[in-house]
């Protein structure tokens, strides 16, 4: 089968390599139809996440269970669905506290021995407990805004419950990116009633706005700060969403939270290290929380709103390409050309 693999710096390569197969009774094989890529996938791209030359890409991807193996029980050749981004066995105690992120069975697709999402197939561990079926094969509009719950509507979802968005809150977002924007979604979903939006790029700001963003802050740093304090009455917002993963995002997001409030981080982490202001978060009663998004326990909650039109995170897929084309996609997001890339297989 072809998948994408990378081999060293924007050197994304599709190629063939072994096909997915059962490997534990508990297994399915799914081929997949639509994959994507994802923001934190440009940290390899970038080379400042490690990978190995040859690994899988990719952690986002649905399409029709090919096999099953003999202890799968809720899953048939031919159902359609969606995966999470990360696998879980639904069993341990993290899983039974919703915390999926955490199993002790758990991992995400591409890692090292596992397929990734990118590719013509992947063998899906604990299928059962993992995977999410879907009542009918999606079609058009639809397929972006189921896509976007693999992975980044969950995980602006995350950062919103972390952030303590509120009916009637205000809110305010660190990060134009797709997670961002879907912070801004599950902000307005959850109720919130003013979202500031912490963006500076014209079309993402305007699909910001779409989402339901009351204002735009396109200052950074210490300006941004300023400005966000004096939309609020100079006290700051109690609900933060960060959704970047560097310490200026993460200091910014400090810096905007109302004494007393609470900052949603959710952007992957790089160059944070042991310089976060820790002191501020104590001195200022700031809680901060968050992480990788425990995304299979959000997903029937999304899903259903999906299936009836009330959430629609499709629009952050700008750009739609063939598996051969994946090179292209990861170069238009690393140049800004798009926002998210949608791959059809």
């Amino acid at each position: 089968m072809r998948a994408a693999t990378i081999h060293g710096p924007k050197n994304i390569q599709v190629e063939s390599v072994p096909d997915a197969a059962l490997r534990s009774s508990r297994d399915a094989v799914v081929a997949v139809t639509h994959a994507c890529v994802c923001g934190s996938d440009l940290w390899a791209y970038r080379g400042t996440a490690p990978r190995r030359p040859g690994q899988r890409m990719g952690h986002e991807f649905m399409g029709t269970v090919e096999e099953v193996g003999s202890d799968v029980e809720t899953l048939r050749p031919g159902d359609h669905v969606l995966a999470p981004f990360l696998w879980s066995d639904g069993e341990c105690e993290f899983c039974a506290d919703g915390m999926h992120a955490c199993c002790r069975q758990g991992g995400i697709w591409g890692q090292p021995g596992a397929d990734g999402g990118q590719g013509e197939a992947v063998r899906v561990p604990y299928a059962d407990a993992t995977l999410v079926r879907l009542p009918d094969a999606p079609e058009g509009p639809l397929v972006p805004a189921l896509m976007a719950l693999c992975d980044v509507m969950c995980t602006g979802h995350h950062a919103a419950l972390a952030a303590r968005v509120r009916p009637g809150s205000t809110v305010a977002v660190v990060g134009d990116g797709a997670v961002g924007l879907c912070g801004v979604l599950a902000a307005r979903r959850l109720g919130a009633e003013r979202i500031v939006m912490l963006g500076r790029h014209p079309d993402r700001v305007a699909l910001a706005r779409r989402f339901g963003a009351s204002d735009i802050v396109r200052d950074r740093g210490t300006a941004a700060a300023e400005r966000v304090r004096e939309l609020t009455g100079g006290s700051g917002v109690p609900a933060v969403i960060e959704a970047v993963g560097t310490r200026d995002s993460l200091q910014t997001a400090i810096a905007i939270a109302r004494s007393g409030g609470a900052v949603g981080f959710v952007g992957t982490p790089h160059g944070v290290g042991d310089r976060l202001d820790v002191r501020q978060l104590f001195d200022r009663n700031i809680a901060l929380g968050g992480g990788l998004a425990p995304a299979r326990a959000y997903l029937p909650d999304l899903l259903a709103d999906v299936l009836v039109g009330e959430l629609d995170a499709g629009p952050v897929f700008d750009l739609t390409l063939d598996l051969p084309d994946t090179p292209r996609a990861y170069a238009a997001m690393h140049e800004r050309h798009a926002l998210k890339a949608l791959i059809r297989i």
